[in-house]
Parts: structure tokens; C-alpha cells; sequence
């Protein structure tokens, strides 16, 4: 299938120059891009590879060998009378659903079957050596494939130990990886290897987003003539990406830049060190793009731009970006006095800043910060009490494959671990015995559904408490972002509840409509609780939690002519029936107090804090018991 034309991409200047440099020096690390759906994100990383300079491989070789050294491993490098040609640059895709054998590599079972020796059988991550190993949607990538790439990523070879083999070989490659904010964030672990990270959105300009529309018709309407007519841009493109890694070797960086890189990395509170080579190297290889061999500041401005938004230090859910006034204020020693005239007047033909376009926030009130809290601990009444735990659980009977292990009476065959078996323990005379059988360990999914049932009614419209209400929220979801568990947050107010936010395994979303939530109006709290019944029956298999933050103030019927106290009791004895667990905080205040969020609790069979209780260290919530 042939990729939309990398220069006939319109606008996307800091994702094109953040793939550009990864193409010039590998070493960066690669690329996270974030953004929208439906912003170029897969176009752009996949219309590079055909603009990449060339590469020089043995026909047939699956180590993507460099032929001046050859992996031991390797019998085509290794043969002889080998011949080098020029080859496209790898570009390999890892599908979310891979197993692990079919990344690392296996036991060839079609060579053992055949009575031959042992041989390896390469993986993904072999098939990416000089090349580019891309993931779509990254941050759903499984955990035990996360473990894998860190563990190659941190030292550039992958290691194979299994079925009596034991294999290591080069896997060197540029991380190319697509997210869409909406589906969670990335491990921090993965999420530092990244060298740089790019956002991107869909234009906002009608003129410019009519041009994406018309190219993209035109190339749909013929691929191959669309295609040949950005080929003398392409071509072009390639030479300078050819000329630039020639050049990046000259290229020098002043001792004085390599100090302000420091500086600006321990301005910006970044832990990682990897940030400062990562600046070091982005920088020199913009230099080298430009057809310059020494770096300037504005280089080291544009690579601190790419290499630290996600790696400096954030609180739970701040956004990943730089405060562009504090990197203005660092990098005014270094830059050079522009846009001015002789006189000291700005220069007439400078553009002004643009505006941030903007309107003007609703007045809604602010949470307090998210303090830490105590550990929270929240039995289902209606399970067997169980480990406690909600990490991946292993031996599932759904969910996906990760490994094999010997079985004799195996309730999921893992087909080929029991092939592999009986070949290796006699080729000759190929038969399956019990010994043989392997069983499939599949991971199982144990995150939970947290559903925040806000109360934002009259009631709670005094400024300290819903700040505090707030505050409360988001160090509830600090938990729920740590477990990658889902979140949906229900507000009520006036005449009915709604959906704030939908389940979705971003908890950023959610602290942001959380942050604009307006207060006011009459305590809908039945028909809270009727939407939140509605939604735990519709996600089946999911666990879910309740966590319902309200006075307990309730003045809105569900039915007409019934009774909004009773209907609301009553909806909670059966969300209690249900086995739903759940956690109530009473933002009742003051010396007089009713105690109706108490009375919720006893009929939820939940327990019940105030808001003045949550001021510990660390809150985790904990879902003892599985779903049956």
C-alpha cells in the first residue's frame, strides 16, 4: 500500500521536524506523538520511511545486519559469497495483540521438525534493527510487551532464553509510537524513552483544513499520479536528510550551550538525565538539518521544546508541556537582541504575538490542591473476600496470551509450546506425549470502572466546600491514573443528573471538565443514582466502584409526585443488593448537621468519611473480591 506523500502534508511543522531529526541520528530515541483523533498522527510516521536515505543489507538477512558486522546468529551474513545492495530502511509495525514469542523471537518449529539443529526463529524486534519499530495507540500496549521494549531499549540487544535457546542479537531502532490522550497515558518508564514527544490537533483554520481534505480526495482519487507529482519534493527532502547525516558528525556545540541545557533541564525540575543528552543530540542534528556545523541557542530552544514536555516533573494530570514565558526567561541570556531597528524601536516587520484565543473561563470555582489522603479500603458486600490485589492477574481464562508453561491436563493448549516440546525431545521420532502439553497463561483484565457521582447543587454552591469537593475528586483519580483503571464522573444539579464524563481510561479529561464544573440549583440526587445503576449495568465485566461525594440533601424526584428522600434510599439499597461496592464522603458542613450522606452510606452498606477525614499521606482505593 502506498503512504500519502511526506511533503504533501500540510502544516504539522513540529511533528515533520521531530521525525526529520529522528531520521538524521537514530540514537534520539524516537518519537511519542499525541494528539486528537484524526490528526495525521499515522499518515505522517508512516509517509516517512519513503523519503529515508537507503540503507546497505544482505538480501534475505532477517537480523537486518550491517554488513561489517554480522550478528553470530545470522546465516545469511554469515555465508558466502555475500553481496550488500541498497535497501529501504525498515519500518516495522508492532500490533497490539502480538505475543511475546512473535516480538522476541522463537524456536523455528518448521526447522526443528525437520530433524535440524536448534535454530532461532527472529522477532519483531530483529526485524527493526536500523530501522523504526512504530506502535499505533502505544499506551495500550500490554504490560508484559512494555517490559520487553524497556528491557531493549536500555541496552540495544535483545536477549533470548528459551526451549534450550539462548540467543542475543542487535536491536537498535527508532521508537515511533501514536496515543490518543482520550485512552490514558503511558508507563513513565516507557514514556522517558521516548527522545521526543510532539502534540498535535487538527487545524483550526477553515482555509487549511479544506487543503488537507482536498489533498487527501486527490490522492485517494489516484494514488500512484498523486503521488509522482511530489516526487521531486521528496526527492529533494531525501538529500537533505542525506546530507545532514554526513554532516552531524562535524557538528560542535559551545561548552556555554552545554551549560545552559543543564540549566534549563534543573529550571524545569527534570529528574532524567537522558533529557540533557537527549537536548544535546536533538539540538546538533537541527544544526545539521540547517547546513550549519555549530549549534545556536535557538537550536538548544527548539530540541527543549521537543525533548521536555514529558519528561519534566508534573502533579497527577497537569498536562505535559513547558511554561513557554519561564523558557523565554532562561533563554534570554543566551539568544541574541532581535526584532529591533537600530533605534531601539521593534522592527515594523516583526508579526505581533499571536493571542491565545482564548475566551474568558466560567466562573466556577477552583479545587483545592490534591492533597495526599488515607489508605482507603473498599470490600464488596456482596463477594468472596479475595488477594485485594488489582494488578494484572495471571492464569485468566480470557484475555491475552503471554506465555506457556508444562501441563499434563492443560484447559488451553498452547499448540505450539507443545509441538516444541516434542520435537525437542526426540526430532527423530516426532511424536506428543502428557509430558509435552503446555498450558496458555493469559493476562486477564482486573483494572476497575471508579464512577464519581458528584453532587454540584445549591447546597454545595459555598466556594470553600466545592473547592474542597474538588480537591477531593482529584486525589481520588490520582489512584484510579496509577491503576489505569476507567473513570466516568456524574454530576447533579437542577432538575436532573449527567453524564461530566463518559467511562474512559483518561483521568486527565476528567480532572479537566472537573475543574469547569459550575455549581448551583436543586439536589437531582435519585436521578443520580438511577444513572449510575444504569451505568454499572452496562459495562459488564468491568468491577466497578462507586464513589459518591454529596450532603445527601436530596429535593428532586425521579418519579413525579414521589418522595426525592426515599427514592434515593431506596435506589441505594438496591445499588447494595447489586453488590456494588462503593465510598461515600459527606461534604455536609458546620456545627448543625443532618447526616443524610450517613444514612446513604448505611443503605449503600459503604463506608462513610468526611471531607475533613481525607487530610493523610496516600489514598488507594481497593477493590477486595472478584466478579462472578
Amino acid at each position: 500500500m502506498m503512504n500519502f506523500p511526506f511533503t504533501a502534508i500540510v502544516g504539522q511543522t513540529q511533528l515533520k521536524t521531530a521525525l526529520l531529526m529522528c531520521a538524521v541520528d537514530p540514537s534520539l530515541g524516537g518519537v511519542l506523538i499525541r494528539g486528537d483523533k484524526g490528526s495525521a498522527k499515522s499518515t505522517a510516521a508512516r509517509a516517512l520511511t519513503d523519503i529515508l536515505p537507503l540503507i546497505s543489507r544482505v538480501p534475505g538477512c532477517a537480523f537486518v545486519c550491517s554488513p561489517d558486522i554480522p550478528s553470530e546468529h545470522c546465516p545469511v551474513c554469515n555465508g558466502l559469497d555475500v553481496v550488500a545492495v541498497a535497501s529501504p530502511v525498515p519500518f516495522i509495525t508492532l500490533p497490539l495483540g502480538a505475543t511475546e514469542d512473535r516480538v522476541v523471537g522463537t524456536l523455528d518449529l518448521q526447522q526443528a521438525l525437520k530433524g535440524a539443529e536448534r535454530v532461532f526463529q527472529p522477532g519483531l524486534l530483529a526485524a527493526a534493527h536500523r530501522g523504526i519499530l512504530y506502535i499505533d495507540e502505544v499506551n495500550l500496549l500490554p504490560d508484559h510487551l512494555v517490559d520487553v521494549l524497556l528491557d531493549v531499549a536500555a541496552m540495544g540487544v535483545n536477549s533470548v532464553q528459551r526451549e534450550g535457546l539462548s540467543v542475543t542479537h542487535p536491536a537498535r531502532f527508532s521508537l515511533i509510537g501514536t496515543m490518543n490522550l482520550e485512552e490514558g497515558d503511558l508507563r513513565p518508564q516507557l514514556l522517558d524513552r521516548f527522545g521526543l514527544m510532539v502534540e498535535v490537533a487538527a487545524p483550526r483554520d477553515k482555509t487549511v483544513r479544506a487543503e488537507v481534505v482536498r489533498r487527501r480526495i486527490a490522492f485517494e482519487a489516484d494514488t500512484a499520479g498523486y503521488a509522482n507529482s511530489w516526487q521531486d519534493s521528496q526527492h529533494s527532502l531525501r538529500g537533505q536528510l542525506v546530507a545532514a547525516q554526513q554532516l552531524l558528525p562535524q557538528v560542535l556545540m559551545a561548552d556555554a550551550l552545554l551549560e545552559l541545557i543543564s540549566h534549563i533541564c534543573c529550571e524545569f525540575e527534570v529528574a532524567s538525565l537522558r533529557a540533557d543528552i537527549v537536548i544535546h543530540k536533538a539540538a546538533r542534528t537541527l544544526a545539521a538539518l540547517a547546513g550549519r556545523i555549530q549549534v545556536t541557542p535557538e537550536d538548544i530552544r527548539t530540541a527543549a521544546e521537543l525533548a521536555l514536555p514529558h519528561r519534566r516533573r508534573r502533579k497527577p494530570f497537569e498536562q505535559p508541556g513547558l511554561d513557554q514565558e519561564r523558557l523565554d526567561e532562561l533563554m534570554q541570556a543566551a539568544l541574541p537582541p532581535q526584532h529591533s531597528t537600530d533605534d531601539g524601536e521593534p522592527d515594523p516587520n516583526t508579526p505581533p504575538p499571536e493571542a491565545d484565543g482564548l475566551d474568558a473561563p466560567q466562573q466556577v470555582f477552583a479545587a483545592d490542591p490534591a492533597t495526599a489522603m488515607a489508605t482507603i479500603k473498599v470490600d464488596s458486600p456482596a463477594r468472596h473476600s479475595a488477594s485485594g490485589k488489582r494488578n494484572t492477574a495471571l492464569h485468566a481464562t480470557r484475555g491475552q496470551v503471554v506465555r506457556s508453561v508444562p501441563d499434563s491436563q492443560p484447559s488451553s493448549l498452547a499448540l505450539a509450546a507443545t509441538l516444541r516440546s516434542a520435537v525437542l525431545r526426540d526430532g527423530s521420532d516426532f511424536h506428543i506425549q502428557a509430558d509435552d502439553l503446555h498450558q496458555q497463561i493469559r493476562t486477564g483484565k482486573t483494572a476497575n470502572l471508579i464512577l464519581f457521582v458528584v453532587d454540584a447543587s445549591g447546597s454545595m454552591a459555598a466556594q470553600r466546600r466545592m473547592a474542597a469537593v474538588k480537591g477531593a475528586v482529584l486525589a481520588l483519580l490520582t489512584d484510579a491514573y496509577q491503576h489505569r483503571d476507567q473513570v466516568a464522573v456524574i454530576a447533579f444539579r437542577g432538575e436532573a443528573a449527567y453524564w461530566l464524563l463518559p467511562p474512559t481510561r483518561s483521568v486527565e479529561l476528567a480532572e479537566q471538565q472537573l475543574q469547569d464544573l459550575p455549581t448551583g440549583g436543586r439536589t437531582p440526587l435519585a436521578h443520580a443514582l438511577h444513572l449510575a445503576l444504569e451505568t454499572v449495568g452496562t459495562r459488564q465485566g468491568l468491577p466497578p466502584l462507586l464513589v459518591l461525594l454529596s450532603d445527601g440533601k436530596a429535593n428532586v424526584a425521579l418519579q413525579e409526585g414521589g418522595d426525592p428522600w426515599q427514592e434515593s434510599l431506596a435506589l441505594a439499597h438496591l445499588c447494595a443488593d447489586s453488590g456494588l461496592p462503593a465510598l461515600v464522603l459527606d461534604t455536609e458542613t458546620g456545627y448543625l448537621r443532618l447526616g443524610k450522606a450517613r444514612q446513604l452510606a448505611q443503605a449503600l452498606r459503604a463506608d462513610c468519611l468526611t471531607l475533613e477525614e481525607l487530610s493523610a499521606e496516600n489514598l488507594v482505593l481497593t477493590i477486595r473480591g472478584q466478579l462472578h
